[in-house]
Order: structure tokens, then C-alpha cells, then sequence
């Protein structure tokens, strides 16, 4: 998959294109239908089948204090949009400049003059241009006077009525149901960061853990211990994750993502690794001295065996 950082980084006469438009946060199994729809209908047609894409939700510019936590960073969002399929991604910066493009001149600059578009799909609720005063009526209408079709594409409902979304797995993963996250994703749900120094309290109780940065990239799942994988250079270990505080300590960072290689002892410190996690195995306690924990962190690194080692 080709990246374009921006629109003028799209070559000169390419496509014709097969183009969807969204923030794909998370890049999930409604996102992955989408995806798989255009690329039916690029390949029936001979056309390159793209995504355009921003580097950040539009509401971090219009609204910041309302605007909510992202599952994945733009990095990962582009890592996981190359496992699609698509020719392409044009990767848009969210900004002033490019929320005052009107209607018009977002469908003419950015579809027409530089994709080439001969198909758009969108969602039913899409809305574009300043004030988003674009709908779906109206992109059909500027469609018909530009050359290209829209295609409305159905929300994937997988049960209970409610579709696929960014907030139905946000919900999820703060309750720390991540094996239904995964299940929305289509793929495990992934903490990515530098391991950093902590407090070796881990090592002195028999359990060394890979501490991450407090900026690392991913949505971090609620509190407690899980079962799952840390990947380093591309290679997959088995873990068992504690998130949390950790309450029998004091002085512990909120949302602390600590990550105990299964029978491994490796030196992880500086390495930027991701953090998968796979099972919740139970929320964090307080515990009544070390011994209890030492002989609880027996116990879930034996349920983490179980799971996924």
C-alpha cells in the first residue's frame, strides 16, 4: 500500500480511483467491509481502490475537550489499513485550512482533480465540506456532475441491533472486555511503546516485567491482569499484562501497562514493543502484604499459560 502524506503528494494523473472517505479509527470489521467493497469494485473495474484519511479526529481541532480517545495512533492506523488491501492512502492533516473547504471544493479538489474518482463509498450519515454541509444527496448530485458513482454502504451489524463502531469498542475495552473488542476489530487489540525503567518491584518478586512509557500508542484496556502477547522485532512471546495502578503499591503511575514474558528473562529496555491483549483473567486488587500477591501473580501467570502460552 502506498501512503501520501497530503494530497499534493499524490502523483500527477493517477488513478482512476474507487475512493472511501473516514477517520477509520481502529480499523475495524465495519471499516474492513467498506474496505472490502471497494476493493471488489476497484478490481471489477480496473480502478485503484484508496482511503482518504486524517492524521487526527476532526473533533481533537473543532472540539478538543470533547473529543475521544483515539484506539489507535495514526502509525498503527496506517500499519493496519496496509493489512486491507488497498492501492492506497491519502493521509490528510485536520486543520483549518482543510475544514474550510467547502462542499464543492473538497469533492473537486480532492476526489476529482487529484484521484481521478470514478466511484465514491460512503456510509449513509456521511456529512463533508464547512459546517458539514455536505450529505449524501448532494454528493450524488455533484457525483452526476463530476463522473463519479456513490455507493452507500450498510453498517455491519453483528448483533442486538447496534452496529460496528469506534464508541461500542471504546466501551469494551474500558470495561476490559477485550476478547469482544477483538471480536469488532478483527484483530487483537495492541498497546505500543518503549519500555522504560519502573520500579523492579517486579524482578524482586520473581516476576520481571516490561514497563511501558506512559505516551505509548493504543487504546489501554481498563484495569487489571490479562493474558496476551508482547512483540519485539517481530517476534511474539507470551505474557501475562497487568494495567493499572497497582494498588498495593503506592507511588504507581495511573494506567501502568506492565508486560511479564512467559519463562523468558529478556533485556527489553529502550525496545519499542507492542502489547497484545488476548483475555481478561481479572480486574486489580489490593492485596494484604506481598506474600498474597506473590502467590496471586503465581496464579494468573499459571491462567495466562493456560490461555495463550
Amino acid at each position: 500500500m502506498r501512503t501520501f502524506a497530503g494530497i499534493e503528494s499524490v502523483p500527477a494523473h493517477y488513478g482512476p480511483s474507487a475512493v472511501t472517505i473516514g477517520k477509520f479509527d481502529g480499523v475495524h470489521q465495519g471499516h474492513r467491509a467498506v474496505i472490502a467493497k471497494l476493493r471488489e469494485i476497484a478490481e471489477s473495474r480496473h480502478l485503484e481502490a484508496v482511503a482518504i484519511t486524517f492524521d487526527r479526529h476532526p473533533a481533537a481541532f473543532h472540539a478538543p475537550d470533547r473529543c475521544p480517545p483515539q484506539l489507535v495512533s495514526t502509525r498503527q492506523k496506517l500499519e493496519l489499513l496496509a493489512t486491507t488491501g488497498l492501492d492506497a492512502t491519502v493521509l490528510l492533516h485536520y486543520d483549518g485550512a482543510l475544514a474550510a473547504n467547502s462542499a464543492d471544493a473538497f469533492v473537486r479538489r480532492f476526489l476529482v482533480e487529484a484521484l481521478d474518482a470514478r466511484v465514491l463509498l460512503v456510509g449513509h450519515d456521511f456529512r463533508y465540506g464547512a459546517g458539514n454541509e455536505g450529505d449524501v444527496a448532494m454528493l450524488r448530485r455533484q457525483g452526476a456532475e463530476h463522473g463519479f458513482e456513490v455507493v452507500v454502504v450498510e453498517d455491519v451489524v453483528p448483533e442486538g441491533g447496534r452496529r460496528v463502531s469506534s464508541t461500542w469498542i471504546r466501551e469494551l475495552l474500558e470495561a476490559g472486555d477485550v476478547e469482544h473488542a477483538a471480536e469488532l476489530l478483527g484483530h487483537v487489540p495492541t498497546v505500543s511503546g518503549i519500555v522504560v525503567h519502573g520500579f523492579k518491584r517486579g524482578r524482586e518478586l520473581g516476576y520481571p516485567t516490561a514497563n511501558l512509557a506512559l505516551d505509548s500508542e493504543g487504546f489501554i484496556p481498563g484495569d487489571g491482569v490479562y493474558a496476551g502477547w508482547l512483540i519485539d522485532g517481530g517476534v511474539r512471546y507470551p505474557a501475562a499484562i497487568s494495567v493499572g495502578d497497582n494498588p498495593t503499591f503506592e507511588g504507581v503511575p495511573k494506567k501502568q501497562v506492565e508486560a511479564y514474558v512467559l519463562d523468558r528473562d529478556l533485556d527489553l529496555y529502550d525496545h519499542v514493543v507492542g502489547v497484545e491483549f488476548a483475555h481478561r483473567i481479572r480486574g486489580m486488587e489490593k492485596f494484604d502484604g506481598i506474600d498474597a500477591l506473590i502467590v496471586q501473580m503465581g496464579r494468573d501467570v499459571d491462567r495466562a499459560r493456560e490461555l495463550i502460552g
